[in-house]
């Protein structure tokens, strides 16, 4: 009893230490805010390499509301605490950052803060930030300043009890906001690698998507780019890419990343489809840089496959022979037009066979369920790659059996588990505002 009362006010007192730390950095002092708008000059080169920032942190996709106005906010992003919605970026005085000098500018990016001194939430990729060069960040800021100003009020976030209480965040920060500049690799490294470990690292802040989170919302450590879910996508990892059924090569990520779509791997979609949209804007060269540090991550261990029983084996037999008879069917009707072999737009635009695509060969069948209920929305290009979705016709039982069928016939994988429960909380999620 006694020792029980020990531990507890050992953990009081360590709670009550936790807490003065997180309330004495939980108000930032403001930075006064700019009397008259800042010109976005004549400078045409520096705002060309801020755009060029900007599309490789994909400012403008979080940025914008849907069938909002550019960069304006508004953006719901879906989190395990609820939903934050992103805030304005143009220069508009009263509602966006255009009395923001460079220097609030630069602290929001690398510390979290904003002008006025209220935290950030790190949904706002800022632990990633922070590695950004002042020249960029410089850049970055005359660009989003050259904008047309837009008037939108941020939108409230909805966050639950006592995550809504922003001081909290000062403790996130104590805790996984590491500020600094990268530090320099073991060895020697080419100068692409290392261009584009600072890009990733930095402004792509790709691994605040590939990297599994904790429970508190921060990249789990040891598990860079080991995978993730977002918005119910599955993030695949960007370390096991040389491990794929068909390893990737580097020059089909770079076309993956500048045009969506990689010859033998398949489309990008979901919240990947903007990714690629904005990199293929970017300098060639930063998107090669992207690929030669991705392609040198280090794979985990490959997982031992458990050996079926004979049981499970005779009944994975009987599920095949079902699947072929009715997935064979419906495919057959509703699939086969475009990818069935031989078809017309096989031909077109070296589109990869169904049984190459990442997204058959994959262990889970969230990104599978996604592409048949939502398709691949056309953008204007004729060298887009599209797909309609078919949750209006199809029933969640027949995606099930479609997709079992093209993982046994095409992938030559087993069938995937409960597809008909997980399509079903997926066109949930989808159906949500």
């Amino acid at each position: 009893m006694v020792q029980a009362r020990k531990l507890g006010l050992i953990m009081l007192g360590v709670a009550a230490v936790v807490l003065a730390c997180a309330i004495r950095y939980a108000w930032e002092p403001s930075i006064e805010p700019l009397l008259a708008p800042v010109s976005a000059g004549a400078d045409k080169a520096l705002l060309a390499r801020g755009a060029q920032v900007a599309e490789v942190g994909d400012c403008m996709y979080c940025h914008t509301a849907n069938r909002g106005e550019p960069f304006a906010g508004g953006m719901p992003l879906n989190t395990p605490f609820g939903v934050i919605y992103s805030t304005n970026i143009t220069p508009d005085p009263n509602t966006g950052i255009g009395r923001w000098p460079l220097d609030a500018f630069t602290r929001a990016l690398r510390e979290g803060v904003s002008r006025d001194g209220h935290l950030l939430y790190p949904a706002f990729p800022y632990p990633h930030f922070t590695k950004m060069s002042d020249s960029d960040i410089a850049a970055l800021y005359a660009y989003l300043m050259s904008l047309a100003p837009v008037s939108a009020p941020a939108h409230p976030n909805d966050l639950r009890f006592p995550l809504n209480f922003r001081p909290l965040v000062a403790g996130w920060n104590l805790l996984y906001l590491k500020t600094g500049e990268l530090q320099p690799p073991d060895r020697p490294e080419s100068v692409a690698w290392l261009r584009g470990r600072y890009l990733v690292e930095g402004a792509g802040h790709c691994a605040s998507c590939h990297t599994p989170m904790n429970a508190l919302g921060a990249e789990k450590s040891g598990e860079a780019f080991a995978g993730n879910l977002i918005d119910s996508w599955n993030a695949p990892p960007l370390n096991a890419l040389t491990r794929a059924p068909k390893p990737w090569t580097q020059a089909q990520l770079v076309d993956y990343l500048r045009t969506g779509l990689a010859s033998e791997h398949g489309a990008a979609a979901g919240p990947m489809l903007p990714v690629t949209q904005h990199l293929g804007n970017a300098p060639e060269s930063d998107v090669e840089a992207i690929a030669t540090y991705l392609m040198s991550l280090r794979p985990p261990p490959a997982p031992v496959q458990p050996a079926l029983s004979h049981e499970e084996a005779s009944a994975t037999d009987d599920a095949s022979a079902r699947v072929i008879r009715t997935g064979g069917a419906l495919f057959a009707s509703s699939c086969a037009g475009c990818h069935a072999s031989g078809a017309p737009m096989r031909e077109i635009g070296g589109r990869p066979a169904l049984g190459l695509s990442s997204v058959f060969t994959s262990d889970d069948p969230r990104n599978a369920i996604h592409l048949v209920l939502q398709g691949i929305p056309w953008n204007g290009s004729g060298t887009a790659h599209y797909m309609p979705p078919f949750a209006d016709v199809l029933s969640d039982e027949q995606i099930a059996d479609i997709l079992a069928y093209v993982r046994t016939r095409y992938a030559q994988r087993p069938a995937w588990k409960d597809v008909s429960r997980t399509t079903a909380t997926i066109r949930k999620e989808i159906s949500q505002p």
